[in-house]
């Protein structure tokens, strides 16, 4: 994987970036967003994505990333690594850059576990990593990889910075939204128990950097569900949906903390 630039942090002004979700190198679905992104708000420079990225870093999928980026007027695209990624060119370029996000593209950054930036003043930290679910029909070293998982080293190192004014993580905390927690008690897709257990673990591990860092805002991927919450704490979890589906993509306003979806009918170019 080649790196072309690296950074200990950023320091962005702006006041309205993007949040999406999943997009598993999904091409197509990157050609339709980011040009609706476009339409929606053309002075938005920063999208932060929360993990499932997948594109093949170099490859041709990230220069459909480039592409429809520099169409929409985009800067850089943030990327929380998630579980599905490649982790076995990923994990040697992190190594060689302890504790640096790296550019890995005209505009893709990928952040290290943890990174701690700031956005128009707002304190964010990024914790990527989770869990498959669906590991057992996977093969080691080719689609799924140990490194996927969040380890307590890099919880211990995510809490020591203190407190965080937006939490973005690919897994969900266990304190979830309810379709999250629907999703996991129905298991529609029969995951096997011992995944069940190992995917409760993570999430327990980003419930306790949730607990210490006391976000106002905690955004996640994972479960291609969407669902919003505000606990009785003052702090709200998003989870954005995947690839193709409505909730996958919205705009955070920084100053306010406030989010809006971006809806499917913006998307298909209807309004």
């Amino acid at each position: 994987m080649q790196t072309l630039e690296s950074t200990g942090s950023f320091d962005l002004p702006d006041e309205r970036v993007w949040l999406v979700g999943d997009v598993h190198g999904n091409a197509g679905w990157i050609q339709a967003l980011l040009p609706a992104m476009r339409r929606f708000d053309p002075s938005i420079r920063t999208i932060l994505q929360v993990g499932d990225y997948g594109f093949d870093h170099g490859g041709h999928g990230t220069h459909a990333v480039d592409f429809w980026a520099k169409k929409a007027g985009i800067d850089r695209v943030l990327v929380t690594l998630g579980n599905h990624e490649d982790w076995g060119r990923i994990a040697p370029a992190q190594a060689a850059a302890a504790g640096m996000a790296l550019r890995v593209s005209d505009v893709v950054w990928l952040l290290p576990r943890p990174f701690r930036f700031q956005v128009a003043g707002r304190e964010v930290l990024s914790l990527g990593g989770a869990s498959s679910v669906d590991k057992s029909y996977r093969i080691p070293g080719k689609d799924w990889f140990e490194e996927e998982l969040i380890t307590e080293t890099m919880e211990a190192s995510a809490v020591a910075g203190g407190r965080a004014d937006v939490l973005l993580t690919h897994e969900s905390p266990a304190r979830a939204v309810p379709e999250v927690q629907a999703l996991l008690t129905e298991n529609p897709l029969r995951w096997p128990d011992d995944a069940l257990v190992l995917s409760a673990e993570q999430r327990e591990r980003v419930q306790r950097v949730s607990d210490a860092v006391l976000p106002t805002l905690h955004i996640h991927g994972h479960m291609h569900v969407y669902g919003d919450i505000e606990h009785a704490d003052g702090r709200r979890v998003i989870s954005l949906d995947r690839d193709t589906f409505a909730g996958n993509a919205g705009v955070l306003d920084i100053p306010t903390m406030t989010f809006e979806p971006l809806s499917m009918s913006a998307i298909r170019g209807r309004v």
